[in-house]
């Protein structure tokens, strides 16, 4: 294999593994800290390095975990011919389905509602540790329901020959064009019905879906081979990658479609905190200690580092 090659191809496996790519989970954890409000975002900007940073801990998880993948997806296909068809309990679901089928084909929107309910534990508890780590898991979840590409069994292309999609539309285009989006979302509100909430992400971003696809094959098809893409130094790493004449393609092609997502989710992301936090009363976040700093639990919920040889992401194939 060439010597070039292989760094290429393992630079090239962890940014497709990602997400939104490291660059936008980051960002939209970090913005969400200021749709918060009084009682709850001094608590939060005091920590928001930490939120940001730790945005892609449930990514990184996957290394390790054999639990966690399905926990990013949901291929809406290999369920029902339409999504609204699925049940939204996960007890009824599980009926329907059966664990092993939930398992292979995602389960993102039942965890957020797990993710939610074990923050709003934790504010309960008044935890800071725990808040900040299902904090960072709960916002990497949201923002995985604003992707039409998690929605999908053809989460990368690879069904309709459009491979390297996943992460052109959710990595590539935000770190070229994030700069020109306008991120001001509002204050969080509060929501009623947390799994209600995400069933409708999981749903609009599905709706979605065939644009993805179908816009970016229209400029594939008008583009020629040679301009779609180009070489740069990432991180000492020679990568291949989509052109910015091909991006900026795509990027207008779909109007702002990445743009409305990333605000969605950003906005998502601090109504869920804020509602946690008001379903747990309320409590006070002044001077609260880190509890467990050293249990099992703690180390369980901390993500697993990457390891040295870049493993594969367990539990399927890179998006």
């Amino acid at each position: 294999m060439n010597r070039v090659f292989i760094p290429v191809l393992l630079f090239s496996l962890l940014i497709l593994c990602s997400s939104w790519g490291f660059y936008a989970h980051q960002r939209i954890n970090y913005l969400a800290v200021f749709t918060l409000h009084n009682g709850l975002n001094t608590f939060y900007k005091a920590n928001i390095n930490y939120l940001s940073e730790h945005a892609v801990d449930a990514d990184k998880r996957r290394y390790a975990d054999t639990a966690e993948a399905p926990r990013h997806y949901l291929d809406v296909e290999c369920y029902e011919t339409n999504i609204d068809s699925i049940p939204r309990k996960w007890n009824d679901a599980l009926k329907k389905y059966g664990a092993k089928k939930l398992q292979t084909n995602g389960t993102l929107p039942w965890q957020i509602q797990k993710s939610y309910f074990k923050l709003v534990r934790a504010f309960t508890e008044q935890d800071s540790l725990k808040i900040l780590i299902y904090s960072a898991y709960l916002g990497h979840y949201i923002s995985d329901a604003h992707v039409p590409l998690h929605t999908t069994q053809n989460h990368n292309g690879q069904l309709t020959n459009q491979h390297g999609i996943h992460a052109f539309w959710e990595s590539r285009l935000p770190e070229l064009f994030a700069s020109r989006y306008n991120f001001q979302v509002g204050k969080a509100i509060y929501m009623e019905d947390p799994l209600k909430a995400a069933w409708k992400m999981v749903s609009n971003s599905h709706r979605l879906l065939d644009s993805v696809l179908a816009m970016e094959m229209k400029v594939s098809l008008s583009t020629p081979g040679r301009k779609k893409y180009s070489f740069s130094k990432r991180q000492q790493l020679l990568i291949r990658q989509y052109s910015l004449l091909y991006s900026t393609a795509y990027h207008l092609e779909m109007n702002q479609m990445v743009e409305r997502q990333m605000r969605a989710a950003i906005h998502a992301t601090g109504s869920f905190w804020y509602s946690a936090w008001i379903d747990a009363g309320q409590p006070t976040l002044k001077n609260m200690p880190k509890k467990n700093a050293a249990s099992s639990l703690v180390k369980e919920l901390e993500a697993a580092p990457l390891p040295k040889d870049q493993g594969l992401i367990i539990g399927r194939e890179p998006n």
